[in-house]
């Protein structure tokens, strides 16, 4: 309900959309068309994220915070708590946790409460395909992948839907993992090989990295040119993935360059003095024409992904929207 069809102190149920209903609901082209959409908004100054916070929180091991932000243009105002639970595996949970509270920005009362797992796999993935899109050379037709964890197969499907890839080469440190990215690539129509990162990087025109990792793993000699590698893993102070050399030869782009700089890939290269703030592009500036993306074949691209509020609010405001058309949504007064 907007401000135009509210009448003076009516207020409004809460709609709610469980975790259960989420998959049934968001399509990668919905969460691709919501990212993008967002990250435009970004450009024009239309929509902002607040500051993060997040913290060890002493116990069980887990990483705890909030994103939050504002789209004005699309009328979305709201937050994202949660964060990761290591040990979650174990108990046949989810590693992430979190859910998504959306408020009238008109009135500051609560309008959603919205699942936050797998929408937050589905944005993360359509960032990166995003990137893929804008980013990557057309012809690329070699899809690496680094890492198998639970968001890889999300990846990986978001990524064929942008380019006419023709086969999956894949690494990960635990071996073990690996037929999870050699049974996502069976299910697209794609061959796939279990490789060492030396070879991924021979072969790959276009590489996600989707880890957990605290020390770099793609090395600066094993990027070739031409590549575009989405860095998705890299989303908390200490986190990395890549050589900061990569940093000083590629054209660095990302969701939002503070966040960039403080707890994305870039922190790494930036905290070194080996690439400035100024050498990192918004994603958003590219979608819109305001800056250039790729401009030549031989191009090395990096999008440092570290995962804004604004995408996580983007996401539950499109899934409100379909629960409501469906019926899937819940309400109660508030």
């Amino acid at each position: 309900m907007n401000a135009e069809t509210r009448t003076s102190g009516e207020e409004e149920d809460m709609r709610i959309v469980p975790e259960a209903e989420i998959a049934g609901l968001m399509s990668e082209d919905a969460a691709f068309d919501a990212v993008e959409t967002v990250f435009a908004a970004m450009s024009r100054g239309e929509a902002r994220n607040f500051p993060v916070v997040r913290e060890d929180i002493g116990y069980a091991g887990a990483l705890y915070g909030f994103k939050s932000g504002f789209d004005r243009a699309n009328g979305v105002l709201g937050l994202k708590s949660g964060g990761y639970w290591p040990e979650n595996a174990e108990k046949g949970l989810t590693n992430h946790q979190s859910t998504v509270v959306l408020f009238d920005p008109d009135t500051g009362q609560p309008q959603a409460l919205v699942g936050g797992n797998h929408l937050t796999a589905l944005r993360t993935a359509a960032a990166s395909a995003v990137s893929i899109k804008h980013l990557s050379r057309p012809d690329a037709r070699v899809l690496g992948m680094v890492g198998a964890g639970h968001q890889s197969a999300f990846q990986m499907r978001a990524a064929v839907r942008q380019r006419d890839f023709d086969r999956v080469v894949g690494w990960n440190m635990h071996p073990e993992m690996l037929p999870r990215l050699a049974q996502t690539a069976e299910e697209l129509g794609l061959p796939f090989e279990a490789v060492d990162l030396d070879d991924l990087g021979a072969q790959a025109d276009v590489i996600v990295t989707i880890t957990s990792s605290f020390s770099a793993l793609v090395q600066g000699s094993q990027v070739r040119p031409g590549t575009h590698v989405a860095c998705m893993g890299t989303d908390t102070k200490g986190k990395q993935e890549l050589d900061p050399a990569i940093l000083e030869y590629a054209r660095v782009f990302t969701d939002e360059v503070a966040q960039a700089v403080s707890i994305g890939e870039c922190q790494h290269a930036v905290g070194a003095g080996r690439i400035s703030e100024s050498a990192i592009t918004a994603i958003g500036d590219v979608i819109t024409g305001n800056r250039p993306g790729r401009m030549s074949a031989d191009d090395v691209t990096v999008f440092d992904g570290t995962g804004v509020g604004l995408q996580d609010l983007a996401v539950a405001a499109r899934a409100v929207a379909l629960a409501v058309s469906r019926g899937a949504a819940r309400e109660v007064e508030v």
